[in-house]
């Protein structure tokens, strides 16, 4: 459990996600917003104790994210909050119905007011919070490596202009849904952009030279030994090329590929 601001706390719980843990959030002192707690564990149990939880959320409701909402809702009989319009969604995911939704700025009363962020491009979803000391950013960032943006979920043209409406809003941190916090929030969506950018030219690429099929376009695109993660990385090329479809760069029926 690590401290990162005086009025967030990032507490890392084991969950089946890729990276093996899923950062919960506190925000706020003696009331306070639970963000993403994935799973119960002893750490945050013992985070929590002197505090009380008046409000639960997640930026989106994969598994990894969700799987003890219920658990310290009723531990605490906290408020429950999801996005508007998913609300069905999110109760199958996490076991409880919400009490409350939100949407693009609405305020979570707690402290000086938790603002939601509308961030969608790894799920439908995906919201991010603006707190006093930066963004709590889900699944939008990570410090290293790269997040996955996967159909039929996964939207990578709302994942690009989240990307880049952080890096103009330019937050001082941004809190992860995996892994340490981001230090240069610009400079990390800078690098998140690069990376789409450069695999969307290689998939343009390898259908330009001739790849039709998801898996043409993964051998061509790809260089990397993809054991382990081949699904993974079929969805990320659906992805690609539904964004590239819709900017004309490529024809695409959700069979097979053409240049435009």
């Amino acid at each position: 459990m690590t401290e990162e601001h005086a009025a967030i706390r990032r507490v890392p719980v084991e969950t089946d996600s890729p990276s093996g843990a899923t950062n919960a959030y506190l925000v706020g002192a003696d009331r306070t917003l639970l963000i993403d707690p994935g799973t119960r564990s002893d750490a945050l149990d013992a985070a929590l104790a002197d505090r009380t939880v008046t409000h639960v959320a997640a930026t989106h409701h994969h598994r990894d994210h969700v799987g003890a909402v219920a658990d310290y809702a009723r531990a605490h009989d906290a408020t429950v909050w999801c996005r508007a319009g998913r609300a069905a969604d999110f109760a199958a995911a996490a076991g409880i119905d919400p009490d409350r939704t939100f949407r693009e700025g609405t305020t979570i009363p707690i402290g000086d007011g938790v603002e939601v962020l509308g961030l969608p491009g790894h799920a439908p979803e995906h919201v991010g919070f603006a707190v006093d000391g930066g963004v709590l950013a889900g699944d939008l960032v990570v410090a290293e490596g790269s997040v996955a943006v996967a159909a039929p979920e996964g939207d990578l043209r709302a994942y690009c202009t989240s990307l880049r409406r952080l890096h103009a809003t330019a937050p001082s941190r941004l809190y992860p849904g995996h892994g340490p916090v981001v230090d240069d929030p610009r400079a990390t969506c800078r690098r998140l952009l690069r990376h789409r950018l450069a695999r969307e030219r290689r998939i343009r690429a390898a259908v330009a030279d001739g790849a039709e099929t998801v898996d043409e376009v993964l051998g061509a695109a790809y260089e990397k030994d993809l054991t382990g993660v081949r699904e993974l990385a079929r969805a990320t090329v659906r992805a690609h090329l539904e964004k590239l479809a819709v900017e004309g760069a490529v024809a695409w029926d959700g069979t097979r590929a053409r240049p435009a």
